[in-house]
């Protein structure tokens, strides 16, 4: 096999990779076009903040696939400029939950737009019947692809 031929079989995983590259990039200038002065990671602990208000830290760093230290820094940097406060648990005092701050509303509203015209951009060569069925295939692979779904046997 060629070093430029990828077999058959990572066709799905390059396409994949490939289309959430590209959607990355074009949030990164759409976000700058709205005035956007976060990072892309910035933006989407907000809209999992936003979605789940009083999110657990823990939960959280599931949630992004990423290091709990990593994102300790990330709601640092947005805690600092008053987007995001941290509340201990009255259950339990060793759990951080996360909040927006009122001065978060319209930095999410720009997270929003530029989102929109990411997807916009995205799907504007897809009638309503593709978009759905796209829909629809990526919730299959996700949950086929998810923690709960049984594992594959080795070959």
């Amino acid at each position: 096999m060629s070093a430029d031929a990828a077999p058959a079989e990572l066709e799905l995983e390059f396409l994949v990779r490939d289309v959430a590259r590209l959607m990355r990039r074009r949030f990164e200038q759409c976000g700058q076009e709205f005035g956007l002065s976060l990072t892309r990671a910035q933006c989407f602990v907000l809209v999992h903040i936003g979605r789940e208000p009083g999110v657990r830290q823990s939960r959280l760093a599931q949630l992004m696939d990423v290091e709990p230290i990593a994102l300790v820094r990330l709601i640092d940097r947005l805690e600092a400029e008053g987007l995001v406060e941290r509340r201990l648990d009255p259950r339990d005092r060793r759990v951080w939950r996360l909040y927006l701050t009122e001065k978060a509303a319209p930095t999410l509203e720009r997270i929003c737009r530029a989102s929109a015209a990411v997807t916009a951009r995205a799907l504007a060569n897809l009638g309503e019947p593709e978009h759905g069925a796209l829909m629809a295939t990526l919730r299959q692979l996700k949950a086929g692809l998810s923690s709960r779904a049984p594992a594959l046997a080795g070959g």
